[in-house]
Order: C-alpha cells, then structure tokens, then sequence
C-alpha cells in the first residue's frame, strides 16, 4: 500500500511539473476563452470516458460559476445526450458522434475544445477538423506526445506522461485555472 501511495504521488508531481511550465499555454488558453465569451460566442467541449466527464465538469464551472459571482456564460459538452450519443453513433458509427453535433450546433466564433488523453481518438479529431471548416477556433487538452490532434488544434496544452488518470487529474487542474482566470474577467465587479 505504501508503495503505490509513493509512487503515484510521485508519478503526480512529474506530471504536474508539465503545468508549471506551460504557463503561456494556460494563459493563452484563457484568453481564447474570454475573446470567445466577450464576442457571444459558446465554448464546445468534447472526449471520450474520463474525459467525457471532465468535459462535462468544465462546461458546467462556466454555466454555473466557479468561484465569483457572474452571470452565466454559454458552455456545453457534447456527450451529455445519451440519445444523440445513440442516435448518431448507430446511424452514422461513433466516429461521428461528436462531428454531427459540431455540424448542428457550432457557429463561427465558438470555441471546440477536445480533450483526448491519447491525442488519437478519432471523433475527437474529425469534430475538430469540422469545427475549424466551420471557422472556430480549436483547443486541445492532450497526453502523451499529443497524437494526431496536436498538429490540427490552435492551442494545445500536452501533459506529456503515459498515465491517464494523472493525464486527466492535470487536465482538471488546467481547466480549473484557466476557470478561475474566466470568472475573474467576468465577475460582477
């Protein structure tokens, strides 16, 4: 028990070491989101599991709050319609269930973010190339060596490690800063 409380301890301060210096990319990330907001456009999150969730968990911090007091700000994650999610992944093949959505609800000036802790997932990958023929801007939250989507999103931020879990624990923690940045440029003042 000892070793694997160390290890992953361990293992979570190598990863978070990529943070510490990926301010510039944290930072930018934020601004992206703000111009977004600030223009009336909507930030789109997508991925697959865990990141699923985080999705999920991000779009609701800015809809709701994170930490301030403001008004709420148009964000969504595209795997919270189970019958969508159905629908398009047995008509159309689950390669395509984030690209119909993007398609449907995407709007020049939005924002799609995807997060993929391999960088390979593929419906990741064709919702971002749509949204880009649709003239949004892209994000990627990535692990590993950043797959395929690191050469195709705008701005990337790559915690380059090979464990998910702490891939998907440093994503959070981005996401959780680049809210708190939000919530500051838009709290009620």
């Amino acid at each position: 028990m000892e070793k694997i409380i160390a290890e992953s301890i361990t293992r979570h301060r190598e990863a978070l070491h990529y943070l510490e210096i990926s301010h510039k990319i944290i930072a930018d990330i934020a601004s992206l989101f703000i111009s977004v907001l600030e223009n009336k456009g909507k930030i789109i999150f997508f991925g697959n599991g865990g990141s699923a969730a985080d999705a999920q968990h991000l779009a609701a911090e800015l809809v709701g709050r994170f930490k301030k007091k403001r008004s709420g700000l148009a964000a969504l994650a595209l795997s919270t319609n189970t019958s969508i999610i159905t629908a398009v992944g047995n008509d159309f093949g689950f390669e395509n269930i984030f690209v119909r959505q993007i398609e449907s609800l995407a709007k020049s000036g939005d924002l799609a973010v995807g997060l993929s802790t391999s960088g390979k997932s593929e419906n990741v990958i064709r919702a971002i190339k749509k949204s880009q023929e649709l003239g949004l801007k892209s994000v990627g939250f990535l692990g590993k060596d950043g797959g395929d989507l690191v050469n195709i999103t705008d701005v990337s931020l790559s915690v380059p490690v090979f464990d998910t879990p702490c891939i998907q624990e440093m994503h959070i923690l981005a996401g959780h800063i680049i809210c708190e940045i939000v919530d500051e440029h838009f709290a009620e003042k």
